[in-house]
């Protein structure tokens, strides 16, 4: 498990925002310092952290998918047989058919977004930011060894954006009605082992729509094999949360559901131990079940630790449980990290963790980042995470769905505070079962603190909302009994019948005028913010420009219903009874441009823009939240040319006890009781030179924020977010991009275009922050917005170092050699290539006489020929001759140019007769291959091969059967 101080120095508190810089304290504690005005942190030592594994039964399957952006109608039955067997199982038409030709698809790997590669579209949705969706499909070949056969087999898509319809060999074992929660497919039954290939088809309906937000379209997050003994640990089978005592002792309380696809009952042995964060045994216990067949069994145990340390945001410790299941010599393990702490909601203190008053510092968002959409990297998942503990923020409400499992795992490591969040009210069974799958898979983690069953619903002041909340209320409390359960209210908090008497916590979304009132007459409720502040900010921008749909960032506006950064906060802390507050947004997003339309094409609630570039709002929140060191912000940049002279507003705000403004090395303005949560504006001339905000505490410097005017750019430069990627071919990172004067200071007013190369890895995304930006977010090319840029570089898997470099319009170009930390990369499951496999045929009744014709089914006979598959042999019996039958069309390649069917093994003695003439034969009974040419040509064509098999021995088509064409 990786150590959590590790974490925490490798990014959530080693960054200090570039413009505060503590006196003396440069590369103390908390990190690096600033480079050259640039607002972003030094690149951080080495590659990105990787989560440590927790389940050893599974395997990635990211790569060798192939990808169709539109719709493939399946065909109109040509008549009453084809109808007929259209409608059996394993015999999907279609692009869902095993012979479907899929060889001009393009090839992709996963997580896939495809809608960030779209160019926006004034004619597409303004909610989803521009971009056409619409439906797409993916197709992949998948060979499991012998080995895999009598195991449990299961197929795991971590999000499909946004209905999904899953194929396994042509049977349809799938649907899906969000693209939020997992589609877990036990694929068991379905499986094939050896030579038989199987496949994989998913039909993905993007045009349909859960949110008012930008939601990506496709494969969007991981998906993997597993491969588990016939008596496992289910899936999301293990629930271990800890109970402490009255007299302050702790027990873990685990169970375990197991599962058995046995033909026999069998008892499972579970094994638990418990390790501290020193690796150290701290408690172990076992027992077991008799599981029957094709049913599941539950274990219980109870472990008594001892003494233990405790979870919190400023120290995340972390215990990690290893649960062994034993049955028959065979093993299935499971790795839970968990953590020891007390969370309770106070109607009159608020949240008492670990019993001391603790307020939510929290932000709300979304799972898209800019130039990868919602496919975003694992790396990146946590450097964004680490962006957010550098403000201080403590919480984070995941909205408004239940994010990827890797977002979790990292709140866990570096001490967040979640709610969760559940996506459709309603408690019918499609939806229900989503709710159930996000509680089974989340009540284990530490960072999880409180469940969300709805945001904003219409129906909450309603008698109907509270019958339908009181059923997804029990739900979750059967599932969890420890946690509480809010929901985000934006109105009828006071009607007769209302959703607010079902939750252990009201959630408040805005209404913040309303929380004495609520609280006067419900004094024994617990309240918080679920959602507040909706204050607009165009990165980098200190003037609003409606006309350009640009917003100034010194926090002056905010939606109707909200209030800026600085007038929502104080109303939070003001309140001890309010348990926090959760900032509407803590990056901007695609889609959802209030106030705006057409051509912005991305939000502007964001504390920090799409590549996590910081706003002043990024200050603001700073100064409120981070007690771990003085911090002091200073707006705006002070590079104006041609305003000379010109009064300009000038904000400082610190977390300090006095404030000082300079100009020049003049003082220009001292607070002696500074504000932290209203800051404090001041009217200043502009004269080029330096402006500086100095922050004292006791009399003494402790931080200081600096902006010097900057002079023309001649340079670019790149400032990568660490110092090295692994070799693991995942790792992925975002490079800052910016424009420096000739004293290598940061132009924070530069707009150019810059066109990247790259060696040793890939460009996966792009992006400026600007929200009016219609530039493609996928290429090699992107400009600065207000002085800044992004690219997001994944590298290979060579080992070479990664070479990028950037060049503009007459400035000097410059490029960055990152060097390749090893690291093995994660098992990956085999890529097969596609090709055209002729996997189902017809077999007839055995024959004394050989044919003298190529035979085949008549039209419509479905009972005298089998129905087999190319890899099963015919049993012993009699001399003779059996005829095998398949009629296909040859993908295009074999149909412009000819190819060559491959018979990869036949037992017995052959003819193979392709559309009325033999074109090869096998004299030997022995299993061997063969080949036989196809010539080019559209339309169907009849293939039969004639076997002739001795008295005594199998015979058939013993292997797997493919066409070819004759180039590859």
């Amino acid at each position: 498990m990786i150590a959590r101080r590790a974490v925490l120095k490798a990014g959530a508190l080693a960054v200090l925002p570039a413009v505060a810089t503590p006196v003396g304290a440069a590369n103390g504690k908390y990190g690096p310092g600033r480079i050259d005005g640039l607002p972003m942190p030094a690149p951080l030592a080495g590659p990105s952290p990787r989560l440590p594994e927790t389940d050893f039964s599974r395997t990635l399957i990211g790569r060798g998918w192939r990808f169709h952006e539109g719709d493939v109608a399946f065909p109109e039955p040509e008549d009453h047989n084809a109808t007929y067997l259209s409608v059996k199982a394993g015999n999907a038409t279609g692009a869902a058919a095993f012979d479907f030709d899929d060889s001009d698809w393009p090839e992709v790997s996963l997580p896939h977004d495809w809608a960030i590669a779209q160019d926006v579209s004034e004619r597409a949705n303004v909610s989803e930011g521009y971009r056409p969706r619409g439906i797409g499909w993916y197709r992949r070949l998948l060979r499991l060894s012998p080995d895999h056969q009598g195991r449990r087999l299961e197929l795991h898509f971590d999000g499909i954006a946004s209905h999904a319809t899953v194929w396994i060999n042509g049977s349809e074992v799938a649907h899906s009605f969000s693209g939020y929660s997992s589609v877990i497919v036990d694929i068991t039954p379905f499986a094939r082992y050896g030579d038989a290939l199987n496949w994989i088809a998913v039909r993905v309906d993007a045009s349909v729509r859960e949110g008012w937000w930008y939601e990506g379209a496709g494969l969007y997050r991981h998906a993997w094999l597993i491969s588990r003994p016939p008596v496992s640990i289910a899936t999301d089978g293990v629930h271990c949360d800890p109970v402490e005592a009255q007299d302050g002792s702790w027990t873990v309380p685990i169970t375990v559901t197991l599962d058995n696809v046995g033909a026999a009952a069998s008892n499972g042995a579970i094994t638990a131990r418990l390790f501290d964060q020193q690796g150290r045994q701290v408690a172990q216990g076992s027992a077991s079940a008799l599981v029957p067949a094709l049913d599941h069994a539950h274990v219980q145990m109870t472990l008594n630790p001892g003494p233990v340390e405790r979870w919190s945001p400023d120290e995340p410790v972390l215990y990690r449980l290893e649960i062994d299941l034993s049955d028959s010599g065979q093993v299935d393990r499971r790795h839970v990290a968990i953590a020891f702490r007390t969370v309770r909601f106070d109607p009159a203190r608020g949240l008492i963790l670990n019993g001391e008053e603790t307020k939510l510092r929290g932000v709300c968002i979304h799972q898209d980042h800019t130039g990868v959409g919602t496919a975003i990297p694992d790396s990146l998942v946590l450097w964004r995470l680490q962006r957010l503990k550098a403000m201080g923020c403590n919480a984070i409400r995941m909205t408004h769905n239940a994010p990827s499992q890797e977002v979790l795992d990292w709140c866990d490591r570096l001490g967040f505070l979640v709610m969760t969040e559940n996506r459709i009210f309603n408690p019918a069974p499609d939806y229900m079962a989503q709710l159930e799958w996000m509680v089974r898979r989340d009540r284990n983690h530490p960072c999880v603190i409180v469940w969300s069953i709805f945001n904003e619903e219409p129906m909450q002041g309603t008698y109907a909302g509270v019958e339908m909340l009181r059923r997804m209320y029990a739900t979750v409390r059967r599932l969890d009994p420890q946690r509480a359960v809010t929901g985000a209210m934006n109105g009828g908090f006071y009607n007769p019948d209302n959703v607010s008497s079902v939750l252990d916590l009201v959630g408040f979304n805005y209404y913040q005028n309303e929380y004495d009132k609520f609280h006067a007459l419900h004094p024994d409720k617990p309240i918080t913010s679920s959602e507040d502040t909706s204050a607009y900010e165009t990165r980098g921008a200190f003037h609003s420009d409606p006309a350009r749909h640009v917003i100034t960032s010194l926090d002056k506006e905010a939606a109707s219903w909200g209030a800026s950064h600085r007038e929502s906060w104080k109303m939070i802390a003001e309140r001890p009874y309010v348990a926090g507050g959760f900032v509407w947004t803590g990056f901007d997003y695609h889609g959802e441009p209030t106030p705006y339309a057409w051509p912005t094409v991305s939000s502007f609630f964001g504390i920090m823009d799409l590549c996590g570039f910081p706003k002043t709002a990024f200050g603001i929140r700073s100064a409120q939240w981070r007690d771990d060191a003085p911090f002091v912000w200073l707006a705006p940049h002070w590079t104006w040319p041609g305003s000379e002279g010109q009064t300009l507003e000038v904000f400082a705000i610190t977390n300090a006890e006095a404030l000082e403004v300079r100009l020049n090395g003049q003082v220009l303005h001292r607070i002696d009781k500074a504000d932290r949560n209203m800051g404090h504006s001041f009217d200043v001339g502009y004269a080029p030179g330096r402006l500086e905000a100095v922050a004292y505490v006791g009399g003494r410097v402790v931080a200081r924020a600096i902006h010097e005017t900057a002079g023309l750019p001649v340079a670019l430069r790149l400032t990568p977010a660490r110092t090295a990627l692994a070799g693991d071919g995942e790792d992925a990172q975002p490079i800052t991009v910016d424009a420096v004067d000739a004293q290598g200071r940061h132009v924070p007013i530069a707009n150019v275009p810059v066109d990247f190369t790259i060696a040793g890895g890939t460009i996966v995304g792009l992006g400026n922050g600007n929200p009016n930006s219609h530039e493609s977010e996928k290429g090699s090319r992107r400009s600065l917005f207000n002085g800044l840029a992004q690219v997001i570089v994944q590298g290979d898997q060579s080992g070479r170092r990664l070479f990028i470099r950037a060049h503009a319009p007459g400035l000097r170009s410059t490029s960055l050699s990152m060097g390749r930390a090893a690291r093995t990369a994660r098992a990956q499951v085999a890529v097969v290539p596609s090709q055209m496999v002729l996997g189902q045929w017809r077999r007839s009744a055995l024959m004394i006489a050989k044919p003298s014709v190529a035979l085949a089914p008549v039209d419509g006979d479905n009972n005298s020929w089998d129905f087999v598959q190319a890899g099963a042999l015919t049993e012993p019996g009699p001399a003779g001759w059996r005829a095998f039958h398949v009629a296909f069309t040859p993908w295009r390649r074999v149909a412009a140019q000819g190819g060559t069917v491959q018979f990869a093994g036949i037992a017995g003695r052959a003819e193979v007769w392709v559309d009325g003439v033999i074109v090869a034969r096998k004299d030997s009974a022995a299993i061997a291959p063969l080949s036989a040419p196809i010539g080019p040509g559209p339309g169907g064509r009849d293939l039969t091969v004639v076997i002739e098999a001795d008295a005594g021995e199998p015979a058939g088509l013993a292997r797997q059967v493919s066409v070819t064409p004759l180039t590859q």
